[in-house]
């Protein structure tokens, strides 16, 4: 009898056992699928922030690249209809090379602007990473651009003293020869900012322009021209060149030219940090949006 209390103990304490080690591993089992629940919800948590910021940067790419083809589309505009503008303002802009040069200009800009815009808008609001891809690498190429032109003009920026214009201008300028670029700049250059010479009418002295020309003093681009809009008269060319100083520009285009554009220098400054900063953000929102399409 006593042996078969005593195996009916063990076999009841075996029991005891068994059951407290099954509730042990069905306590572990629960932790782990609370922990893998909890892994699933953060997993799914983080892909839907990912999928919120996707969709924000498309819609921003979207908004400011549309805000790039509205104002190149502008540009083409005032560019086209200065070409093709029946009422004359197309000569009155074509009497000025500057202003005929910039016309070009403005429509190079404004078609460059509509392109990208038009890339970035369709690359973004369609996913597709072949027109974001060309977005990204003509921003880049504009960007390399602009920088090699700033390093070019800190690297020659001895070229823009007052002595290597004159210098130049002694050496290369003709007076009458619009066909030579050298001398119709020159002749453009004092026509608009009504100036003579780099620093005065005297930087002509010795100059390949007076062997050229003996008889005249000055150019003609430094006579005195009469003040209406268009106007192309000279009030006294004959006294102008024959150096008659109360006919002719006395004042130097050097001075002109920075006077005039002394205003600007710092807004073109800003709009410069202004661009290039755009055009940064620009590349890495491409480049994140590209990377997100699957």
């Amino acid at each position: 009898m006593s042996s078969d209390a005593h195996q009916a103990h063990e076999n009841r304490r075996g029991e005891r056992n068994e059951r407290s080690h099954q509730l042990h591993l069905n306590k572990e089992e629960a932790k782990e699928d609370t922990h893998g629940m909890g892994q699933g919800e953060a997993s799914a948590r983080g892909t839907a922030m990912e999928g919120d910021c996707l969709s924000c940067i498309k819609y921003l790419m979207f908004v400011f690249n549309f805000l790039i083809f509205l104002g190149g589309s502008f540009l083409l505009g005032v560019g086209v209809w200065v070409l093709v503008d029946p009422t004359g303002f197309r000569e009155i802009v074509a009497a000025n090379p500057l202003l005929f040069t910039g016309v070009y200009i403005i429509l190079g800009m404004g078609g460059m602007l509509f392109l990208l815009g038009f890339l970035g808008c369709c690359g973004a609001i369609r996913e597709n990473k072949c027109l974001l891809l060309f977005f990204f690498m003509l921003i880049l190429l504009i960007f390399l651009a602009e920088l090699a032109a700033a390093i070019l003009a800190f690297i020659f920026r001895e070229h823009l003293t007052r002595q290597y214009f004159t210098k130049e201008l002694k050496r290369h300028y003709q007076g009458y020869n619009n066909t030579d670029v050298f001398t119709s700049t020159w002749n453009a250059i004092m026509t608009t900012f009504d100036c003579c010479g780099v620093n005065s009418p005297e930087d002509f002295k010795d100059s390949m322009f007076r062997m050229i020309n003996p008889n005249h003093m000055v150019p003609e681009a430094c006579c005195q021209r009469a003040s209406q809009p268009g106007e192309l008269a000279y009030i006294n060319q004959e006294q102008c060149l024959s150096g008659n100083m109360m006919f002719r520009n006395n004042k130097g285009c050097y001075s002109a030219v920075v006077d005039y554009f002394e205003l600007y220098i710092y807004v073109a400054g800003a709009l410069a940090i202004v661009v290039l900063t755009i055009e940064l953000f620009a590349m890495v929102f491409a480049m994140c949006l590209f990377r997100g399409i699957q």
